[in-house]
């Protein structure tokens, strides 16, 4: 529905053209928007009688009414003060404007109603072509979509940046389905790569980090050519999100495509994991080890199993370096330097986080 203030902002400008006074009231007579003050209860008690009669307008104590309907009830009433041909003129152009806003924002409305079903699942199939239909949304356009996850719960402000960067793109859907992520359904061209989707993630990323003075995470899903499949995108931006902050907590923008190996373990089963974990570091954690330890081991994996240049960069002789890992064997019975050990240790090491995630899930 319209806000007072869209309505008030938009009488105003009329006056400011026309130096005519203009008043909007609902069917009861009760003041929304104004710019005349002090007189309105002079004649606005004679509304409920105007809406009640057949006629389109009427000159009401020298103002001019106009009817504004809703589904063909009355929902607004347009007051213009005088009484001269000009003025009925500029009344009925008021209620042709207030009346061409409320179909608007009622679209717009309509429209975001139904992505939010479409996004959540909520409708049929039948369902969804037709009301695409009846809201001239395009069925079968390449799209993709876009999921913003803010810090703060309710975060209008977010909400209107990022509604900023895309002003006039009126094929694009902006919306929330909860208090904390915000959902971008963005149309895009055959002649869009991966690149060019990957520059609208940053671009929406730098935009909230400079302007909403917020740490936020962008993730995407895959490009879907059909209506009915909005939905599977957006399934996968938010699985590409979770992976990423449970994988990949330095990347701020994550794509569905370049999930990697996490994508694998984030789907496996919690049982399967423990008894992973349980074979590999033989009933003990890697929390268990001290900070040099893992120190060690993630500069190692840094710097692609290289001793020297680990050794270099953790400012330690080599010989150091070979104990520790030494050490660690004792512990593990893996060996860094061996590289089918080092990739069982590195994926022991993700299922671990990804135990840890699905542990605090559940408080």
């Amino acid at each position: 529905m319209i806000s007072n203030q869209i309505i008030q902002n938009t009488i105003e400008g009329l006056k400011t053209i026309t130096r005519i006074d203009i008043s909007v009231m609902d069917a009861d007579g009760k003041i929304l928007a104004t710019t005349e003050e002090g007189r309105l209860e002079e004649y606005n008690f004679a509304v409920p009688d105007f809406v009640r009669s057949q006629a389109e307008s009427q000159l009401v104590l020298g103002y001019q009414f106009f009817k504004v309907y809703d589904d063909h009830n009355v929902e607004y009433v347009v007051s213009a003060k005088g009484e001269a041909e000009d003025v009925y003129k500029i009344g009925k152009i008021a209620s042709f404007q207030i009346q061409n806003l409320l179909v608007a924002y009622k679209e717009r409305f309509d429209k975001d109603n139904f992505i939010k079903n479409l996004l959540l699942d909520n409708l049929l199939l039948v369902d969804i072509y037709n009301r695409s239909k009846k809201l001239h949304i395009e069925t079968d356009v390449r799209r993709i979509v876009y999921l913003v996850e803010t810090r703060l719960e309710k975060d209008n402000n977010a909400l209107e940046i990022v509604r900023s960067i895309f002003p006039t793109k009126t094929k694009d859907f902006i919306t929330a389905v909860d208090e904390k992520n915000i959902i971008i359904v963005k149309e895009i061209t055959e002649n869009d790569t991966n690149e060019d989707i990957s520059k609208t993630a940053k671009v929406i990323l730098d935009t909230l980090n400079t302007e909403a003075m917020s740490s936020v995470y962008v993730a995407m899903g895959t490009i879907v050519n059909d209506i009915k499949d909005v939905s599977r995108s957006y399934k996968e931006a938010k699985m590409a999100l979770e992976v990423g902050k449970i994988f990949y907590v330095d990347k701020y923008i994550v794509g569905y495509n370049n999930l990697g190996i996490g994508r694998i373990i984030y789907q496996l089963p919690l049982p399967l994991c423990q008894m992973f974990i349980k074979e590999i570091f033989h009933g003990k954690s890697p929390d268990d080890f001290d900070k040099e330890t893992i120190t060690t081991i993630n500069k190692f994996f840094e710097n692609s199993l290289n001793v020297s240049e680990t050794s270099r960069q953790l400012y330690i002789h080599r010989n150091t370096l070979v104990y520790r890992l030494d050490k660690l064997q004792k512990n593990t019975g893996l060996d860094l330097r061996v590289f089918e050990d080092a990739i069982t240790f590195k994926i022991a090491l993700m299922v671990v986080k990804y135990m840890k995630f699905i542990n605090e899930s559940e408080f």
